[in-house]
């Protein structure tokens, strides 16, 4: 009797176990028919219920991380990657995607060891520019560039290599070891009008006027948007080279939307005076004084523009009162008079 129920049991759970499978199967078929029809959502359902009835069925489980996949679903993918791994199926494409996904993902940890597992099992597979990636992510720039230098001779027309090497360079403030970099990346994406903005400021900080001003224009004509920061630098980019009328007409429209910016109005006033024009000059420091009446350096420079104008009794009485406020500010007067301005 015990035997005769045991084998019942048996029976039934045999008969239970081949129905899952034949669920399984029916499913798996109907996913791929309606992936071939072009229907995705349909056959990721089918994958889905297919995996439901049987988790063990790695060609269903592949087919389910493909369809995540393909309707971008990337954290159901990654995740049914990681399932066919542990179901054994340890394929270089498996690890490929994983390695691939952690990277889009942010998941830096498993980047990196999916990248050292896909290596193990693809001896020739290209991983140094994933970890190059994430090097640089973290700020971990001698790293990164290390191994970004042999991810370039692996992906020789990857512009995001040469990217990376620049802006690992420039955070570091090595300005002028990262433009070489800047310009081979844009000579291989010229389409990046950020990338080409950035080489502009990187050549602003070094001093190199004309090509910042250069690189500027580019990334506006490209497309970068011209918004107020864009069109301050420009304008200062303007003034640097020495044209004074297309800078102020720059800065002067911006001041039409931030009237009070006295960093602007300084540099417009500094601009007029440095070029000889003390009466515009003057008036730009006077809005500054205007706005902040404590502002002694707009005094003194105003007590400046006198003395260049020839009224030296009352530009001294000015800088004197300037310096009364503030004393630091007369080594500049020391400077300047030094310098015959």
């Amino acid at each position: 009797m015990i035997r005769s129920t045991l084998y019942i049991l048996c029976t039934v759970a045999a008969t239970a176990a081949f129905a899952q499978t034949d669920s399984a199967d029916l499913f798996l078929q109907k996913g791929l028919q309606e992936k071939q029809a072009g229907r995705l959502m349909e056959s990721l359902k089918n994958f889905e219920k297919a995996v439901t009835y049987n988790a063990g069925n790695k060609t269903a489980m592949n087919e389910l991380a493909v369809a995540y996949f393909d309707l971008r679903k990337y954290n159901q993918a990654r995740e049914t990657y990681k399932k066919l791994v542990a179901l054994g199926d340890a394929s270089a494409n498996n690890y490929r995607q994983l390695m691939n996904l952690s990277a889009n993902l942010k998941q830096q940890d498993d980047a990196i060891l999916y990248a050292t597992k896909l290596k193990q099992v693809e001896p020739a597979a290209k991983v140094n520019y994933i970890i190059g990636k994430v090097n640089y992510e973290r700020e971990n720039y001698g790293d990164a560039i290390q191994y970004l230098a042999v991810a370039e001779k692996e992906e020789p027309q990857n512009a995001e290599i040469p990217y990376m090497v620049a802006r690992s360079y420039g955070d570091m403030m090595n300005y002028k070891q990262s433009i070489s970099y800047f310009q081979k990346a844009i000579q291989l994406d010229p389409s990046k009008s950020s990338w080409i903005y950035e080489l502009g400021l990187i050549c602003y900080a070094i001093h190199d006027d004309k090509n910042a001003l250069k690189y500027m224009l580019e990334a506006g004509e490209k497309g970068y948007a011209k918004d107020n920061d864009y069109m301050e630098n420009l304008g200062i980019a303007y003034l640097n080279v020495g044209n004074l009328d297309e800078g102020v007409k720059i800065l002067n429209e911006l001041l039409k939307k931030r009237p009070s910016d006295l960093n602007i109005l300084n540099m417009v006033a500094e601009a007029y005076y440095y070029k000889g024009k003390y009466t515009e000059a003057m008036n730009y420091f006077d809005t500054v004084l205007g706005y902040d009446k404590t502002n002694a350096s707009a005094l003194y420079m105003i007590g400046m523009c006198y003395q260049k104008k020839g009224e030296k009794d009352k530009g001294v009485m000015l800088c004197d009162k300037a310096i009364e406020m503030d004393p630091s500010l007369a080594s500049n007067k020391q400077k300047k008079m030094d310098m015959g301005l």
